[in-house]
């Protein structure tokens, strides 16, 4: 196959649109997260700016990109500047393996190409921990690197009992053999346990251990401000719109351009949103048994069961 000129300056135009929806998407979701936020703790959320403070993200936005940028003397410089910008870029990224139908980059190894990717976002949290030069930063980012590193594997695990279905790392594959039954209904204790493990995965509520303000302030992120810390907070959220989607694609019917998707897309993000108003912390060596004694042997578990299934039946 042949690509031209004008279809890969298509392709560009879609990628744009894209990551132009993506960050529309993510300006929403934290509006969304104030207001549920608010009335989970029965108060109003941001109602004030533009109705119903339906402009507040773009008010926030605004806020934040004008600030002054302020650099602590004695960081990192560089690696201070960009691991914002990194982590951005892979949180951006990760969307192109959406299996659009037309005119977007769809390719056979996306499962693989979406490890890669959350497998890269731990080095900017690192980075930007240790090259803040801080003692709560360092901290902070050497938890998340602890933390995301451990729920990998599991969801890699996890992950691999759905490949066992599909037998192909193609995500469009996961539309054509959901068409009759979802896979969370015959996978559904391995799908919460992908739910949880993407919420450990994101550093969201209840283990969001690279941010503890009880011990560590803000966590790795204290010495960022205005673009810096717009982008980490962009990165961040970005994900968790992309966990929901890839949840979404998985186990609730594939992808397909319908209504019904993207509601039940929003449905995820709002757990993510409900579990943050409704769980408090988890301590920190709970969470690492929680990885390495629950979840890593639940998932071989159902990998090896799921694997007897596809040779005996298949």
């Amino acid at each position: 196959m042949i690509i031209t000129m004008k279809d890969f300056f298509m392709i560009l135009f879609g990628m744009m649109i894209l990551i132009i929806g993506v960050l529309i998407g993510v300006a929403f979701l934290t509006l969304l997260e104030r207001k549920v936020l608010g009335y989970i703790q029965i108060r109003k959320g941001p109602n004030k700016v533009g109705f119903m403070g339906i402009l507040q993200p773009f008010s926030d936005a605004i806020k934040l990109f004008t600030k002054e940028q302020i650099y602590p003397k004695f960081s990192n410089y560089m690696s201070y500047y960009f691991s914002p910008v990194i982590s951005f870029l892979i949180s951006l990224m990760i969307w192109m393996i959406i299996p659009y139908y037309f005119n977007m980059i769809s390719f056979n190894l996306g499962m693989l190409f979406f490890f890669c990717c959350i497998s890269l976002g731990v080095y900017p949290v690192m980075v930007a921990g240790w090259s803040s030069n801080s003692n709560y930063t360092l901290l902070g980012g050497l938890r998340a690197a602890a933390q995301t590193i451990s729920y990998e594997v599991s969801l890699g695990l996890i992950m691999m009992s759905s490949i066992m279905f599909i037998m192909d790392f193609n995500l469009m594959k996961f539309n054509l053999y959901q068409n009759f039954i979802w896979f969370i209904f015959f996978m559904f204790p391995i799908s919460l346990c992908w739910l949880s493990s993407s919420l450990a995965e994101t550093n969201r509520t209840p283990f969001d251990f690279s941010e503890g303000e009880s011990e560590l302030v803000s966590g790795f992120n204290i010495e960022y401000s205005s673009g810096g810390f717009a982008l980490i907070f962009l990165a961040e959220y970005s994900m968790i719109l992309f966990m929901s989607m890839f949840f979404s694609l998985m186990y609730l019917g594939g992808y397909n351009l319908s209504i019904m998707f993207y509601l039940k897309l929003s449905f995820i993000s709002f757990l993510f949103i409900w579990v943050r108003g409704t769980l408090p912390r988890y301590r920190y060596d709970k969470l690492m048994y929680l990885a390495w004694k629950s979840y890593l042997p639940i998932s071989l578990n159902f990998l090896m069961f799921f694997l007897g299934i596809k040779i005996f039946f298949f």
